[in-house]
């Protein structure tokens, strides 16, 4: 049987991955378009704040308290779209990223890092952190782990 017969499991991507996959190419044109980098920053951050709006109550709940905890703990990250994310960079290079339950029809929300946070812990650590809920206990780690990745 040659590799075009019989039933394959490979679907390809899915509706929420061509989603963000179209929303990376967007913010990419959109980012080419600005003009001064003061500019740049003030529309990325804007466009951070508009994708939060749109998340379900839950979700825009903790986008938005995540986003407050971050830019209060880490400004050197700069607030930008991230395959239709809202993500934190340092340099261009994004460091954090906060993915709704809603993005991807998943139980829980995602506060994700990149391998450009320096949160190496020796030989294993977690990137990535469940969110059902942003407590005070949660915003304190969060600040932590964000200045810990930019230190």
């Amino acid at each position: 049987m040659n590799s075009t017969e019989g039933s394959s499991t490979h679907k390809g991507f899915t509706a929420e991955e061509r989603a963000a996959m179209k929303d990376h190419a967007q913010e990419l044109k959109k980012a080419a378009r600005r003009s001064s980098r003061a500019d740049k920053a003030a529309e990325a951050e804007r466009d951070v704040l508009a994708k939060i709006t749109e998340m379900q109550d839950s979700d825009r709940i903790m986008a938005e308290r995540v986003h407050a905890v971050i830019t209060a703990s880490a400004p050197v990250l700069a607030p930008k779209l991230w395959y239709g994310m809202p993500a934190y960079a340092l340099d261009g290079k994004v460091v954090c990223f906060f993915q709704s339950a809603e993005k991807f029809k998943a139980r829980y929300a995602t506060l994700g890092f990149s391998d450009q946070a320096k949160l190496d812990e020796g030989t294993m650590w977690a990137a990535g952190f469940a969110l059902t809920e942003v407590t005070a206990e949660v915003e304190a780690r969060i600040g932590a782990l964000v200045k810990q990745a930019v230190s």
